[in-house]
């Protein structure tokens, strides 16, 4: 009798497994319904489908992460909610888009956020200290030259060297940026803020990573390649690309 009752108990734990993994909450929506993000940011959303991105990255709870070039700290504070308590986000910034004011906020709602600000040229990661890196409308930035907001021309080869030391084997590097025309980067960044992501995809490889895919869910038909993001008839609406590649 007394099995009997035993295994009716461990029948009906088994039934329960899956209603208890329907039940566990995804990560991604969480983070897009934390009530720390701002109204500005919860305004972006639409064009930016984080959503989608943040679901093709996969990033994990407790992963420790890069958002490279992370600005007023968008999909740093995603990020932060997606990895959790035992995750870490290292949001990394040049001095010229900094902006202290959002990053004051961030950092009291989000205990696991590091900010680091840094010249360009000086945004070195300890090698075997990530487990994945970001970055979001900033890849072309590698390429990008301006004495205005101090960012000298890089060494884009030693910054991806430096990437693949800093990700750990297994870990990954997504990448979202404009998609731009084919041509020399340097002159194509000047022009339009813009980058061929077959020119991103040669760059990762060619620095040693693994390309493991692509996401179509920023792509847009109607944007023509050949004018600046920052042109009314496309802000915020731009063709985008979303790659992902392994560090094996």
């Amino acid at each position: 009798m007394k099995r009997t009752v035993v295994f009716a108990g461990l029948a009906m734990l088994a039934l329960a497994q899956p209603a208890l993994a329907r039940s566990k909450p995804d990560p991604v929506a969480a983070a897009l319904a934390d009530p720390a993000r701002s109204e500005a940011s919860r305004k972006l959303d639409e064009g930016r489908m984080p959503d989608k991105v943040l679901a093709f990255a996969a990033f994990k709870a407790g992963d420790a992460v890069a958002d490279w070039g992370a600005g007023g700290g968008y999909y740093t504070e995603l990020l932060a909610d997606v990895v959790g308590p035992k995750g870490r986000v290292y949001a990394i910034n040049s001095p010229a888009f900094a902006k202290p004011e959002a990053w004051a906020a961030i950092t009291r709602a989000h205990p696991n956020v590091l900010p680091l600000v840094a010249p360009a040229q000086a945004q070195w990661l300890a090698p075997g200290s990530l487990d994945g890196l970001f970055a979001h409308l900033e890849y072309h930035d590698l390429y990008f030259v301006s004495e205005k907001y101090q960012h000298p021309a890089l060494d884009v080869p030693a910054v991806l060297a430096n990437w693949f030391a800093a990700v750990k084997p297994g870990g990954h590097v997504v990448i979202v940026d404009h998609v731009g025309p084919a041509g020399d980067p340097r002159e194509v960044v000047e022009k339009f803020h813009r980058i061929d992501p077959a020119r991103v995809r040669a760059d990762l490889e060619g620095a040693g990573f693994v390309f493991e895919g692509t996401s179509d869910v920023l792509r847009r038909t109607d944007d023509p390649h050949d004018n600046g993001v920052f042109d009314p008839s496309v802000r915020g609406k731009t063709d985008r690309f979303a790659l992902k590649f392994r560090r094996p």
